[in-house]
């Protein structure tokens, strides 16, 4: 095995092991939260014998190691457990709702891409003047302003005052929603050839999108201008002004491509925190997603569904963080020999 694979199954297998770590946290945190999760399920007008009934079956009434060994042994087959809150399978829930707030999570990080780096190119290639502050100043808003208050900000200037973009909501209320192939409204629209539906359902992810990914544009922007401008100082920079290239050229080519390294070792683990950032966005667009599930859930106490939606969070929050170091090698090659070396 070369050591790049063997550096690859000891990430996964320690990926596995944090895991497991966060299941019996999150399995531990959820009974100890104040509340019979059974009363809760069945509401104050059942009798003591059906609460008691459901505790048994849902092995409630046994030690939290016991219930938690029973949760792992249907874990390994696949099976996240019942939700009482739905009274469906938690898999069944998840397939539903983590489509939506995956292409949500997918549309704010296209746009800490798209906008933050070029952003942060340009406030580096122009720093000291006055678009470097003003894009400084606006990286310092988006870092510092909440996401939810950004939705709330969005959603009065673009949809209550200008009425361009819907206020909530996947879709207008009198389409209906493309087949679900993949869950993602936009590609299962072009892949039904429904270009109306598709318009629509970009229409409305916009605003949730840039709401979320406006802390994430303003860190990306930062932190490419502060590498950026370090790789300004370095000799082969020098040597290209020297050699009479154009600044455009030496910004794409030779200063981008060093920097974008702690650019994205930052943003991948930013885009994969988005996941459970969502939550407030999804409640004030009124976003059906996972992490607007996982907020019902908690309310309601549904404990093996509070133990999957953490746990298909962290899962994407540690696979994030494996792609990242993988991009990373890629892109800095020394990186990847110096680990071969090692």
């Amino acid at each position: 095995m070369s050591p790049f694979l063997r550096a690859l199954v000891n990430r996964l297998i320690a990926s596995l092991v944090v895991l497991v770590g966060v299941s019996m946290l999150m399995f531990a945190i959820a009974r100890i939260i104040p509340g019979d999760p059974a009363r809760i399920a069945l509401g104050p007008n059942a009798t003591e014998a059906q609460v008691q009934a459901l505790r048994r079956e849902r092995h409630l009434d046994q030690p939290i190691p016991m219930q938690y060994w029973e949760y792992v042994r249907e874990l390994a087959h696949g099976n996240l457990g019942n939700s009482l809150y739905s009274n469906r399978p938690v898999r069944v829930d998840v397939a539903q709702y983590l489509p939506a707030t995956l292409e949500l999570v997918f549309a704010a990080g296209l746009m800490m891409v798209l906008i933050g780096v070029p952003a942060g190119v340009l406030s580096a290639r122009y720093r000291g003047r006055w678009g470097d502050h003003l894009g400084r100043l606006g990286s310092v808003m988006g870092v510092s302003t909440p996401a939810f208050v950004w939705g709330v900000i969005l959603q009065l200037v673009f949809a209550y005052l200008w009425g361009v973009f819907p206020i909530e909501g996947r879709l207008t209320a009198a389409l209906p929603p493309p087949p679900p192939i993949t869950g993602f409204f936009a590609i299962d629209s072009i892949l039904s050839g429904d270009m109306r539906t598709l318009a629509d359902s970009l229409h409305h992810l916009v605003l949730p999108a840039l709401a979320l990914a406006m802390a994430g544009i303003g860190q990306t922007s930062r932190l490419t201008r502060a590498s950026m401008v370090e790789t300004y100082g370095k000799p082969f920079i020098e040597m290209a002004h020297a050699y009479g290239f154009r600044e455009s050229r030496i910004a794409a080519r030779y200063a981008l491509r060093p920097a974008l390294v702690p650019v994205l070792t930052i943003l991948g683990l930013d885009i994969a925190a988005l996941l459970g950032n969502a939550f407030l966005v999804e409640s004030v667009f009124g976003w059906p997603g996972l992490s607007h599930y996982g907020v019902e859930v908690i309310l309601h106490k549904d404990l093996d569904a509070i133990v999957g939606t953490v746990l298909i969070v962290a899962a994407a929050f540690v696979l994030a963080n494996i792609a990242v170091d993988l991009l990373v090698a890629v892109v800095n090659p020394r990186i990847r020999l110096a680990g071969e070396r090692a």
